[in-house]
């Protein structure tokens, strides 16, 4: 299981905010708990590298945008779980932090800074958008789009 982390924000007794960071999976709500679950099973599927897992919690058809270096990549669900899907030599896995979600009846954003590890040294890191869609009772995401650079603080 991914381990997420969710800030909650807090008043000390003279009203200033506080942050209080702790794991998910004890802390965030069930609704919470329920929109990130689509995001952790794509994360799952990556580092097992099995595009079928990966495409398991994506709304078929939609696509992500990747941006990289002022330059933004474009690919279809699809062509993504099928270019980390492949077999590979090296572990792969990716871990967000502080998410930010909102939800609104049957719609949904998760905003998260994100590392990318390969053989469980950070490659790159930056910032996850996922729009997620709540259909016949379940939580799928709808598109995905991300920063990336390699000036991270854990490499």
């Amino acid at each position: 299981m991914q381990i997420v982390w969710i800030r909650h924000i807090k008043s000390d007794i003279y009203g200033r905010s506080v942050y209080n960071r702790t794991p998910s999976a004890q802390a965030a709500t069930p609704d919470e708990q329920a929109v990130l679950a689509p995001v952790n099973a794509m994360f799952d599927g990556m580092a097992k590298r099995d595009a079928a897992a990966i495409k398991e919690p994506l709304l078929p058809g939609d696509t992500m945008v990747l941006m990289r270096d002022g330059k933004p990549t474009q690919m279809t669900f699809e062509a993504f779980a099928d270019r980390v899907g492949k077999p590979g030599t090296s572990q792969i896995a990716e871990r967000i932090h502080d998410p930010l979600v909102r939800i609104d009846n049957d719609l949904a954003v998760v905003w998260a800074p994100f590392e990318f590890l390969v053989n469980g040294k950070v490659d790159h890191c930056g910032t996850d958008l996922f729009n997620l869609i709540r259909q016949d009772g379940k939580w799928l995401i709808a598109s995905v789009a991300d920063t990336g650079r390699k000036d991270c603080a854990g490499k």
